[in-house]
């Protein structure tokens, strides 16, 4: 468990040897690949670890999911779907009321303090039937208690401790049974046999009136019990659920694709993505994502196996208790089912092209680049004249303005008109404070071989390994390190384009900071 200065834990991983995993996040050598950039950001923030031993594997898992939704760590997979999973709480008032609980970032619960049950998954009776678990057991639902009874009393919904037409007591034992629902004490088979009772007890009495009330609270139970065993015979069944995963390497991401489905009819579908980042895996997700359902199908369909396959199934076994098979589908055992797993993979595949401009991923191979671009900044020096001289950075992500990271520079320390000296000043004064973590993958000059080589000087200076080009407006020829002749791209490519539009933009900037400063004077 990684934590930050805080105390706070940031990250949660398994491992048969704790040792050698911990020393290779602290390890590894920094280099352009994605997958470093995001563990050297969780490693910068890590000021302490703890850990916990288990006896086996199957231990590990379970613990390392049950820690992950407790905690919600910062670098581990969030599902991000947690408003299936619904919480239902019990306010801790004089004559307290049933309301839906809700989850901060960090795990807690908010609003008015009490007891919480759950979860309980969106679509099950607890959660679809709370109004009529508050009509049930006469559960309040106004904020503040009136000074007169309100329209639920005189519908037979609540029976108004606002005019103290009920004790304490009384309402309490009514909430006493709603808790031992919730909590699975007591069953609403059990409850209603002892609302017979009273229902008898109160006919005997020739207290008829409040024999009809009981009846008609049994009627609603019967009703409710209905439904649960609907659903429970519904889980029971034979279900198969299919989880593709794709990776987009280039954003350092996993996506998942999920399809459930009974008797061969879709009837749910689950899209979810997750940094590629430390232990992070398929595996993982997997283990996640059924502890926190209510139900886990006995045959799970994947495109590929997971990392520790049989501990994976041994601990969703424990969940479910009963037998489950992640099976790796193939074209011969199983044609239709392969044919479906084709289908999840095809929507990953075109839900990643989408993920970042097409253009980016040409310049990456015209100018042999070992990311793609994403983040791109341009420098561009304005002198109109020796008496202002400034400099512009602008940033593009994915091709757009990014306008919270422009920059702009008055010239200091060059008191003569150089522009390659110009150059490297901005470029030393932009980089030299920044947070290696918001680095750009690109930097882009504006002019010749000149300013190139100056920024590639700054760049080193700085111990910074950032590629740099510079543009030439005459030609529209782009300049690399160590290459005598420019790489000419196609004035019909949209990666030029993308070129151009980030130098005229820099430019712009600039000159309009430059106005700014004469009209000042």
């Amino acid at each position: 468990m990684m934590k930050d200065k805080e105390g706070k834990i940031i990250y949660i991983g398994k491992a048969k040897n704790l040792r050698k995993r911990v020393l290779s996040y602290f390890n590894y050598r920094e280099s352009h690949d994605t997958f470093n950039w995001k563990t050297s950001k969780l490693i910068s923030k890590v000021q302490d670890i703890d850990f916990l031993v288990t006896d086996n594997e199957i231990e590990a898992f379970l613990l390392e999911s049950n820690l992950i939704k407790q905690y919600r760590p910062l670098f581990n997979i969030d599902l991000k779907d947690q408003q299936r999973y619904t919480y239902l709480k019990i306010s801790d008032e004089k004559f307290p009321r049933l309301l839906v609980a809700r989850r901060n970032r960090d795990g807690k619960f908010t609003g008015t303090k009490g007891k919480v049950f759950g979860p309980f998954v969106h679509g099950s009776s607890k959660l679809l039937t709370i109004g009529l678990l508050r009509k049930i057991f006469k559960i309040r639902i106004c904020d503040r208690l009136p000074k007169k009874p309100c329209l639920e009393y005189f519908i037979n919904n609540c029976d108004a401790p606002c005019i103290n037409n009920v004790t304490q007591h009384e309402y309490m034992d009514n909430v006493l049974s709603l808790e031992n629902i919730l909590a699975g004490k007591k069953s609403i088979d059990d409850f209603i046999e002892k609302m017979n009772e009273d229902m008898t007890s109160a006919s005997s009495s020739l207290d008829y009136e409040k024999a009809k009330a009981i009846r008609d609270t049994v009627s609603r139970l019967e009703n409710l019990r209905s439904k649960q065993k609907i659903e429970q015979s519904v889980s029971s069944r034979s279900e198969e659920e299919y989880v593709g995963i794709k990776y987009d390497l280039l954003q350092s991401k996993a996506h998942i694709l999920i399809l459930r489905r009974y008797r061969g009819v879709i009837r749910d579908r689950k899209k979810y993505q997750f940094d590629l980042l430390g232990d992070n895996s398929f595996s993982t997700f997997l283990s996640q994502y059924y502890n926190s359902k209510s139900s886990v199908p006995r045959f799970i369909y994947v495109n590929e196996d997971p990392d520790s396959k049989q501990v994976l199934e041994k601990s969703l076994e424990r969940i479910a208790s009963h037998r489950v098979n992640i099976i790796r589908l193939s074209n011969r055992i199983d044609v239709e089912r392969k044919q479906l797993m084709n289908l999840i993979v095809r929507n990953l595949s075109t839900y990643i092209s989408k993920g970042f401009e097409p253009a980016l991923l040409d310049l990456k191979k015209v100018l042999n680049l070992k990311s793609l671009p994403k983040i791109i900044d341009c420098f561009d020096v304005s002198n109109l004249g020796l008496s202002i001289a400034v400099g512009s950075c602008v940033r593009f992500v994915n091709g757009i303005p990014e306008k919270s990271f422009y920059r702009k520079f008055k010239i200091k320390t060059i008191k003569y008109q150089n522009d390659f000296a110009m150059i490297s000043e901005i470029v030393t004064r932009r980089y030299s404070k920044e947070d290696k973590l918001n680095l750009p993958d690109l930097v882009l000059i504006d002019g010749g071989k000149g300013q190139l080589h100056s920024a590639l000087d700054a760049i080193s200076k700085l111990d910074l390994k950032i590629p740099c080009i510079s543009i030439a407006k005459e030609r529209e020829e782009i300049f690399v390190p160590n290459s005598v002749f420019p790489v000419v791209i196609p004035k019909s490519s949209k990666s030029l384009k993308i070129l151009q539009y980030l130098r005229d933009e820099a430019h712009r900037f600039g000159l309009s900071y430059n106005i700014k400063l004469r009209d000042l004077k």
